[in-house]
């Protein structure tokens, strides 16, 4: 296609022509014509760029174009569980933690608020006249990967090990993003990471997959097929790994044939971070030998957004590729007619921006509707493992609180998360709700090893500096340069206490996504000689000129020079928006488990608040301890340090109550046999607090049900890398597990009974009544399983096929219905293929699998024929 040039209008005498300037031309070009069909809009717009221009709209960071009046776009933002990296947003539960809800209502408020607050947020920077990195509206969530190994640190990102829970979820997640506008998108969701991808994190970008046709259709590929057909989602995210050979960015069976053709997707794709420089990287996948050959095969097989990283954007080699014959023009301008589709369907190059998603006020950010639907989330997402009858506890016990997680921030948030608005922790929680006298509190433990959860700022009390007239006065000397480097005078000067930017705040005027440093000097004077582990965020320290490490050895007394220095960039890594800049400490020589002990043994009730957090699992990470490998894990069972500090609190012979925090599934085994009851938390989100204090005192009864199965072990799963499903999830896992996919207690006892059963032409009608027998109001997560024992390939033990979150009175009975489709009446062949079932069909209505509990559940069968 030729470029258009600017002319004059045919007829136009010289001396009667106004001059149009290039900024003018561009409001009134086609492009912005809101009256024409966005096609139209579209192709108005490509025509008129240059092959430079088009492919610089290829990348994450999108170039500005100033003749068209076009400013640049950073595509890259994240949505996962609440706006992330953005500053303050509403912090709802981790992904993994909304799964086990099992609730898609909820899933679609919880979605709804994040884009409410996402939009705000992106008119406020375009009202400040930026653009900034997590700025834009173009969301990379949701995580649909199958969570199929509890080792992968990731696991905590999607909705769990079941294809039809995840698509169910993300379904209702993806409306929420992407709103119910004709015209419009409230903004984009990003369905990823597509495809067969579940760690290990370590050797991702190296990696080849290889999955049968049968395990691709009925486990991997299902949830992006349903999620697309349910929902036309905008944008899919392309894996690092390969796919039976080749790169998952360059797979024509995977984005040409199944993505584009199969599946119906009509949006763009997006790469990983660097998944396309993996092509060439010769530590990676190493499948072509240059940059230009990557852009190319990449953008042919559909790949149409480059996020590059390190190695730059590959992409940029798309100039190259096409003068060597390996791409043509016409496969650039199909890429960014699909970018361009998506961004005036946000309504980016509209010349009046007022459509109604515009109008949505700052004041919804951490409003107090959105706080309170993040406490009901956390609370409908906790999962109570066991109970002896010990919850709820009584208001009058003496409790008391121990775990490193029960003041432990990291808990709250989980990974891709922005700044909570209003946190709160259990210890923050329990001690506003407790008289003094009827609660007290100990961390007991590190989270492991020595990665402690109960880091302080480092006091004030510790720093000073000296003056221009020689006065050793409090405080520290701390230094505000307005770009990312120290070579030019400071545009601020202050005293400050001590360090921690989140409560004091970066004083000096700037712009959301200006790049700035810091450097504080002065004095450091510890009060107590020992051992002290600190943590770093967003910073670098010296004491006497050598760089503190994680654990130092201090002397009481004693003055050390201090020095330490912050520089925020516009990189992933580093939130320019609101940044979180601490410096921190702990006394490692101080014996916690005697502290907790001693608290404990004055109590009536031990609420121990432990598991691990996402300082230990989570997206390629370079932690190696024991139970942890860059960012997954090497075996499930809870840290050394906290099994042995429950033991010695349950000598004690004190009711104990565990509530675990984790984003994976943890081998619960001694605690399930001699405590008294678990709650498993997951990462509850910024409302961890109020939620957790209401399950404990019963004003709310636990309703989570497992995303997961927990196993008692990893000693007889499958190797790590080995992706075929046999002897995986609930679905073929021949083992007994600890706990089971899709269980959960309740404060009151539910009963199944007159499960009915019909056959029709449009699939199979269900019904089943259900009475709850306690004396509490309580939700139930009614849950259908079928099982196919006559189909002539191996097929799953069971597989949940519908489920339905239902609130019950006291006493009261309630019908609940399902209706399958045909479509769900199938079993997958060994060629990857859905055949129509015949034979015995299995069914079974319960709160579960049936297999913890055989007392909340109804069975029967059905000729299928």
């Amino acid at each position: 296609m030729k470029n258009m040039m600017n002319k004059l209008p045919v007829g136009c005498l010289l001396s009667a022509c106004i001059v149009l300037t290039p900024l003018t031309q561009a409001k009134t070009m086609p492009f912005k014509d809101l009256q024409l069909p966005l096609e139209e809009r579209v192709d108005d717009l490509i025509n008129r760029l240059t092959v430079e221009e088009k492919i610089s709209q290829l990348f994450d960071k999108s170039a500005p174009i100033p003749r068209l009046s076009i400013p640049e776009y950073y595509w890259w933002n994240e949505a996962l569980h609440g706006v992330a990296r953005a500053g303050k947003a509403t912090v709802f539960p981790q992904a993994i933690g909304l799964a086990a809800t099992f609730d898609q209502d909820l899933m679609l408020d919880v979605a709804t608020a994040i884009s409410d607050e996402g939009r705000a947020k992106h008119h406020a920077f375009l009202r400040n006249s930026t653009t900034s990195m997590y700025g834009g509206l173009t969301y990379w969530s949701p995580n649909i990967n199958i969570f199929r190994d509890p080792r992968w640190g990731r696991g905590q990102e999607t909705y769990g090990e079941d294809p039809f829970l995840t698509s169910t979820m993300a379904t209702s997640f993806v409306k929420g993003l992407e709103g119910n506008d004709p015209t419009y998108l409230k903004s984009v969701a990003t369905i990823k990471h597509y495809a067969v991808h579940s760690g290990p994190e370590v050797s991702r970008h190296s990696d080849d997959y290889i999955a049968s046709e049968k395990d691709l259709s009925e486990t991997y590929l299902r949830a992006f097929k349903d999620t697309i057909s349910a929902t036309d989602v905008s944008s899919v995210m392309c894996a690092y790994n390969r796919v039976n050979g080749l790169p998952a960015c360059g797979s024509d069976p995977l984005l040409k044939d199944l993505l584009r053709g199969s599946f119906g997707f009509s949006g763009y794709v997006v790469s990983d971070c660097g998944a396309i420089a993996d092509f060439y990287d010769e530590n990676s996948h190493h499948v072509v030998t240059s940059p230009a050959e990557a852009a190319a095969n990449a953008l042919k097989a559909g790949t149409d957004l480059n996020c590059g990283d390190h190695h730059g954007n590959t992409f940029s080699y798309l100039k190259e590729a096409l003068a060597q014959g390996l791409v043509e023009e016409q496969d650039i301008d199909r890429a960014l007619t699909r970018l361009l589709t998506a961004r005036m369907k946000l309504g980016m190059f509209d010349e009046n921006n007022t459509h109604p998603y515009t109008q949505i006020s700052e004041s919804v950010i951490g409003s107090d509707a959105h706080i309170d639907l993040a406490r009901h989330a956390a609370e409908s997402s906790m999962v109570l493992l066991k109970n002896d009858g010990i919850l709820p506890l009584k208001s009058s016990s003496k409790i008391a609180l121990i775990g490193p997680n029960a003041n432990n921030n990291s808990i709250l948030v989980g990974n891709y998360h922005g700044t909570p608005v209003a946190p709160s922790t259990p210890k923050q929680a329990l001690s506003a709700f407790l008289p003094k006298n009827k609660f007290s509190y100990a961390p007991g433990s590190s989270l492991t090893e020595n990665i402690y959860a109960h880091f302080k700022a480092v006091q004030a009390s510790v720093f000073s500096h000296t003056n221009a007239q020689g006065e050793r006065l409090p405080g520290l000397v701390a230094e505000y340069f307005s770009a990312s480097h120290f070579n030019l005078q400071p545009a601020h000067r202050q005293i400050e206490p001590n360090i921690n930017l989140p409560k004091t705040g970066i004083p000096m005027h700037r712009q959301p996504n200006q790049e700035f440093a810091i450097r504080w000097h002065g004095l450091f004077k510890p009060q107590k000689t020992g051992n002290y582990a600190f943590n770093l965020s967003n910073i670098d320290a010296y004491l006497d000129d050598i760089p503190v490490a994680d654990t130092m050895h201090l002397e009481a007394g004693k003055t050390y020079s201090f020095r330490a220095e912050s520089v925020i960039q516009k990189y992933w890594h580093s939130n320019v928006i609101a940044p979180d800049i601490r410096f921190e400490w702990v006394n490692t020589d101080v014996d916690l488990a005697a502290e907790a002990i001693k608290i404990a043994r004055e109590s009536d009730v031990i609420v121990f608040v432990g598991g691990i957090s996402a300082q230990l699992e989570g997206e390629e990470m370079a932690l190696q301890i024991d139970g942890f490998s860059h960012g997954d894990r090497t075996h499930i069972s809870l840290p050394k340090t906290q099994t042995k500090l429950l033991k010695a609190l349950h000598k004690l012979g004190k009711p104990i109550v565990l509530v675990n925090m984790s984003g994976s599934a943890m081998a619960l085994n001694w605690h399930d046999k001699n405590l008294n009851a678990i709650i498993q938390g997951f990462y509850p989100g910024e409302q961890t607090g109020p939620a957790l204090l209401n399950i404990l005192y019963g004003k709310v009864s636990p309703s989570g049900r497992l995303p997961v199965t927990f196993y008692s072990s990893v000693d007889d799963l499958p190797d790590f890398k080995d992706y075929s499903m046999e002897n995986r999830t609930y679905k073929y896992y021949k083992g007994t597990p600890l706990y089971p996919f899709g269980y959960g207690l309740s404060y009151t006892d539910f009963r199944y009974d007159s499960l009915s059963l019909s056959r029709n032409k449009n699939g199979l009608a269900i019904s089943a009544t259900i009475e709850n027998l306690g004396e509490i109001t309580a939700d139930e997560v009614v849950q259908v399983y079928l099982s196919m024992p006559d189909a002539p390939n191996e097929v799953p033990q069971r597989e949940l096929v519908a489920f339905k979150r239902v609130t019950i009175k006291s006493g009261r009975q309630e019908k609940v219905q399902f209706t399958l489709t045909s479509d769900q009446l199938t079993y997958v062949d060994q060629s990857g293929v859905r055949q129509p079932y015949l034979g015995t069909l299995k069914v079974l209505v319960g709160g579960g699998q049936g297999l913890k509990r055989k007392d909340n559940v109804v069975q029967d069968t059905i000729e299928l024929k």
